[in-house]
């Protein structure tokens, strides 16, 4: 407990505030997706999410009635993978996941399940617009929605390498079991509720997206010190003069993801607000690089 307070300490008021906001929003938003259009029309989502549909249904179906709600089913989901990110990944980066988890799984619990459309078309197209609508926003706030992206990051954390296969096996294995449970059709509705959410998702926000930043720098060592410790990026420190002035200044160069940015711009604010910054998006990168942060 000692742990968890000072890491809140850490965090700040102001941005577990903003963290809070922006898992309430994802939280409506799933629940919408999940409530209005997934449930109603036998259409499964992608991740955690889809795992505790197909948990929930094939528990109800054993025992006869609903015994385990889908929001209790996803919190249970979850609960080793928050363990998972707690010991392996970063503190802070685990109570924001908690907190998401836990408004994700409040909204789905009181938001009655209520059908708007008998089509499964349009249950798969508009539930997986809203779902990766409600995703892309939260990884927009620098938060995460638990269940494969866990560890997806623990993976590319202990090994340097990206798991992009997870994602799809165990996409994979909802779907067949969607069509096994309600008929085959369902599997290929569930698919385009899957590929429309990413498809969304992508729209507002790509994670892997890397940006090169340039920071000309009065401070060089207090600010190389705070990105290390955030990010664990390298940094390249190059010796310059500025045109008009003649006077020496340092530049700092590293390459940072989109998820990472607003993190960034936050640092460069507080330790150095009279520094330049240059940002270039889409770079590519050759070579070690890890895209985990605390």
């Amino acid at each position: 407990m000692q742990t968890i307070i000072k890491v809140l300490k850490s965090i700040g008021l102001e941005k577990l505030v903003n963290k809070f906001s922006a898992a309430v929003v994802y939280g409506v938003f799933s629940s919408f997706a999940l409530n209005f259009f997934y449930q109603p029309g036998h259409v499964y989502s992608s991740g955690a999410t889809g795992v505790a549909q197909v948990v929930s249904e094939i528990i109800t179906r054993l025992v006869g009635y609903d015994v385990l709600p889908i929001s209790v089913t996803l919190f249970l989901v979850n609960v080793p993978l928050i363990l998972l990110a707690w010991r392996g990944i970063g503190k802070q980066f685990t109570i924001y996941t908690l907190i998401t988890v836990v408004m994700s799984s409040v909204f789905i619990h009181f938001i009655p399940v209520t059908q708007l459309t008998q089509d499964p078309v349009i249950n798969a197209v508009f539930g997986g617009a809203i779902m990766g609508f409600g995703v892309g926003n939260a990884m927009k706030a620098g938060i995460s929605s638990g269940g494969t992206d866990i560890v997806s990051l623990y993976m590319r954390k202990k090994t340097g390498r990206t798991v992009g296969t997870l994602s799809f096996i165990v996409n994979g294995i909802v779907v067949f079991i969607a069509g096994l449970l309600f008929g085959w059709e369902y599997m290929l509705y569930s698919i385009i509720a899957i590929f429309v959410s990413s498809r969304v998702q992508d729209a507002i926000f790509t994670r892997q997206k890397r940006m090169q930043v340039m920071i000309v720098t009065q401070n060089p060592d207090l600010l190389m010190h705070q990105l290390f410790e955030k990010f664990r990026h390298g940094v390249t420190i190059l010796s310059s003069e500025g045109g008009y002035t003649r006077e020496e200044r340092t530049v700092l160069l590293t390459v940072i993801t989109m998820y990472e940015y607003q993190d960034f711009k936050n640092i460069v604010e507080r330790y150095d607000p009279k520094a330049f910054v240059s940002i270039s998006e889409n770079v590519r990168v050759l070579g070690n690089f890890s895209e985990i942060s605390d």
